[in-house]
């Protein structure tokens, strides 16, 4: 069984801000970068290297937008993945440039993890699953 993440969506107010920090500080590819003005969006699709299918949605959102969306609680409705095939390697780059672990690495029944913040407040799980699936995860 292959652990799959779904794509996330997040909202973001500056996209240039955004893409850098995915993209240059986490070391992501940019898949997509597409103006939508049918919705008054920009699309932009980036995805972790060495990850196992995650990717990352951003569309650009007022601040009232992102309220309504999140709420004032980080990391408290959504649950962000990052599920990489080298944890050391991805967890050593994210610390040199500076990227601010809020748990560090511990080993799980499942694996590998420690927990990041990211630009927005957002929380991400820094993952190696180890072959079995935690509580909540896995195709059926």
């Amino acid at each position: 069984m292959q652990q799959a993440i779904a794509h996330v969506s997040l909202l973001v107010r500056e996209y240039d801000e955004a893409i850098g920090f995915y993209v240059g500080t986490l070391g992501f590819r940019l898949l997509e970068d597409s103006p939508r003005p049918e919705q008054n969006r920009r699309w932009v699709v980036v995805a972790p290297t060495g990850s196992a299918g995650a990717s990352l949605l951003l569309a650009r959102a007022s601040s009232s937008e992102q309220l309504a969306l999140v709420g004032n609680q980080t990391g408290g409705r959504v649950f962000l993945f990052l599920q990489t095939d080298d944890f050391w390697r991805d967890y050593n780059r994210y610390v040199a440039a500076g990227v601010r672990f809020v748990r560090e690495p511990s080993e799980q029944p499942y694996g590998t993890v420690a927990v990041f913040e990211d630009l927005y407040g957002n929380l991400w799980d820094l993952l190696q699953y180890n072959g079995s699936v935690p509580y909540g995860f896995g195709a059926a």
